[in-house]
């Protein structure tokens, strides 16, 4: 899926919504019985709809065992070719490494994504380049509060390090192979980030249980073809404890698509 084709979706559904699909069996539904792939089809089903992407987080797949990783290989076939995927792993490693990691989400999984650290530099990040139509989203400016241990340190000249890395990892790769992670709950740094990547699109998260602003986001992150993946995960799958589980997703769901819906209209009303 390319950026354009992206920006087409978002437009046809009046959203930019990401559903994070990290799913804690400790907190479905009880008359699930702990079915993960079972809570997974209803989630989707109640969202399809709403929304233009799906990002499960492997970690809670990888928890599961083998077991875990079949879930989530039948959870993205599900989801299937009309939604962009995120395989949300934050990968990092040695080239050779890292190839193996970047196999794994786009031909194992069948991700169109993969979220990876950069810490280790161009030939750490370089494979997951290296597939056509796939792309790597690579972590910048994080909505966890330790973002501020390392994110925010001062390099020569006195710019933060997450400016450098999105200065330097924009030049890796094009528009339709390279997107950032920068969190909500710092969107008053968007207009910033705009600055050093402004046609780049950013997966977003932090809105929901962690208190993201999605007016901020908007307001200053937003660029001509949208730019945005706004991601919610608790805030969806755990609206309801009880068997109307699927029916509170889309209603919270259908809420953010709104106020979605409405930022495109002000914010881009020539396009949206």
């Amino acid at each position: 899926m390319t950026r354009t084709e992206l920006f087409h979706r978002i437009k046809a559904k009046q959203s930019f919504l990401c559903v994070g699909l990290d799913v804690d069996p400790a907190k479905m539904p009880a008359h699930l019985n702990g079915d993960v792939l079972a809570f997974n089809k209803a989630i989707i089903d109640a969202t399809r709809d709403l929304c233009v992407a799906y990002k499960p987080n492997t970690a809670f797949y990888e928890a599961l065992g083998l077991d875990g990783m079949r879930i989530l290989k039948d959870t993205l076939d599900y989801i299937g070719d009309d939604h962009f995927t995120i395989a949300d792993a934050k990968r990092g490693d040695i080239g050779n490494t890292s190839r193996y990691y970047a196999n794994f989400a786009f031909h194992t999984l069948g991700a169109d994504s993969i979220t990876v650290a950069p810490y280790m530099g161009e030939d750490s990040v370089r494979p997951f380049l290296e597939y056509e139509g796939k792309w790597a989203i690579v972590l910048a400016l994080t909505s966890n509060q330790g973002s501020q241990d390392f994110q925010h340190a001062s390099q020569d000249g006195g710019e933060p390090l997450y400016k450098k890395v999105m200065q330097r990892t924009a030049a890796w790769g094009n528009l339709d192979q390279l997107m950032f992670v920068c969190g909500a709950t710092q969107a008053e740094k968007f207009a910033e980030l705009r600055a050093v990547t402004p046609d780049h699109f950013y997966l977003v998260p932090g809105i929901g249980a962690q208190g993201g602003d999605l007016a901020g986001v908007c307001k200053y992150g937003m660029n001509d073809h949208c730019g945005l993946l706004v991601n919610s995960s608790r805030g969806i799958l755990y609206a309801s404890p009880g068997e109307d589980f699927a029916e509170a997703a889309r209603a919270s769901a259908q809420r953010l698509q709104t106020q979605m819906a409405a930022a495109l209209k002000k914010y881009l009303p020539t396009k949206a």
